[in-house]
């Protein structure tokens, strides 16, 4: 079993999928409206919310040339600087406590990607239950070790990351003292296609690195989580506001209220269906059994009178033979006087 606890939630195939709220940047530097995205969280049933812990200067340079500009015409931040983006989207490290203050009293744990060594010196201080790592940092071994070093569980986004990547991703985390790890697929692309999610990679990744698995979903909507817990996933991470039309550097591929909490039922809803390989009847079936067919005598018969096509048919409810054995039925004759609307059993054969 790869199951285990972050704070009092259980992480395993035995238990609900862990709906992780994701903040990022679309507080739009405004801590009431963090706050307010917080409470919404914890209102559609989310599990868990998560920050990103970094400022302008702990991701990049301050330049707007080169590659440190968005030129990509594609890229929803195409004209600006990788410096001018993150100094957006960037929560204010005195905002931390009181969002998690205000998460912890709604019953939400509450967490965080750290991008450097001082984001989980810093995070440290607060106690967090477990550290999620993005993408772009998969392959940043000397921040996967920073993490470990702390014992806690840790999430990894798998985007971009090659099989050989992530196994020298987990063999490190793993040697310098992380025990609890969740893989996520992740497709990083904002927003991503659910043709470009390959959600069955989820039981390989379960299969190879003997984790817990599960799906950052960048994706539209909640087919692709839905499929994920299908699939094995026992972890769901998606971007969350209060509303896409507010703006916000992550509004555009964020979840609303309303479909957060979609979200978190249907996916519920899809692992309690999971259950086992099962045929025949179940318990629940049992009073359902008499809806089934049956023969039936469907006109009078007389003593001594031939059963036929016409006088004996499968119908429901189920009270008669089945009705396999119609051919052996017809063409036999009654031992008695039978009324129309007799369940049939062998005692009416002569």
């Amino acid at each position: 079993m790869s199951a285990f606890y972050i704070g009092h939630r259980r992480i395993g195939q035995d238990a609900p999928p862990f709906v992780i709220a994701e903040m990022s940047g679309n507080h739009n530097q405004s801590l009431d409206r963090a706050l307010e995205i917080v409470d919404a969280a914890a209102k559609a049933g989310a599990h868990a919310l998560k920050l990103q812990t970094y400022t302008a200067d702990t991701m990049t340079l301050d330049l707007d040339e080169r590659e440190f500009h968005i030129g990509d015409p594609d890229s929803l931040w195409t004209g600006t600087s990788l410096y001018k983006l993150y100094e957006e989207a960037h929560t204010p490290w005195e905002w931390h406590k009181p969002i998690m203050d205000r998460a912890k009293s709604l019953g939400m744990l509450c967490f965080s990607t750290p991008f450097d060594d001082t984001a989980v010196d810093f995070l440290e201080t607060l106690d967090v239950p477990c550290y999620k790592v993005a993408s772009f940092e998969n392959t940043d071994l000397p921040l996967i070790r920073t993490i470990a070093s702390t014992g806690k569980p840790m999430i990894i986004s798998t985007g971009m990351a090659t099989v050989a990547d992530l196994d020298e991703t987990v063999r490190t985390a793993r040697a310098a003292g992380c025990k609890d790890i969740v893989l996520l697929k992740c497709t990083s692309t904002y927003p991503a296609t659910p043709e470009n999610t390959h959600v069955r990679t989820i039981p390989h990744l379960r299969e190879l690195f003997g984790c817990e698995v599960g799906l950052s979903d960048h994706t539209m909507g909640v087919g692709a989580a839905i499929a994920a817990v299908a699939l094995g996933a026992t972890v769901l991470e998606k971007h969350f506001t209060l509303r896409r039309a507010d703006g916000g550097v992550d509004s555009t591929f964020s979840l609303e209220p309303e479909e957060m909490a979609t979200l978190v039922t249907e996916t519920e809803r899809a692992w309690q269906s999971l259950g086992q390989v099962s045929y025949g009847i179940t318990k629940a079936e049992q009073k359902s059994m008499i809806f089934r067919r049956s023969l039936y005598v469907v006109q009078d018969v007389a003593a001594g009178e031939v059963f036929t096509a016409e006088n004996v048919r499968a119908i429901r409810p189920g009270l008669g033979l089945p009705p396999k054995n119609l051919d052996v039925v017809l063409g036999r004759t009654a031992s008695r006087d039978v009324k129309r609307g007799t369940a049939f059993d062998w005692t009416l054969l002569a």
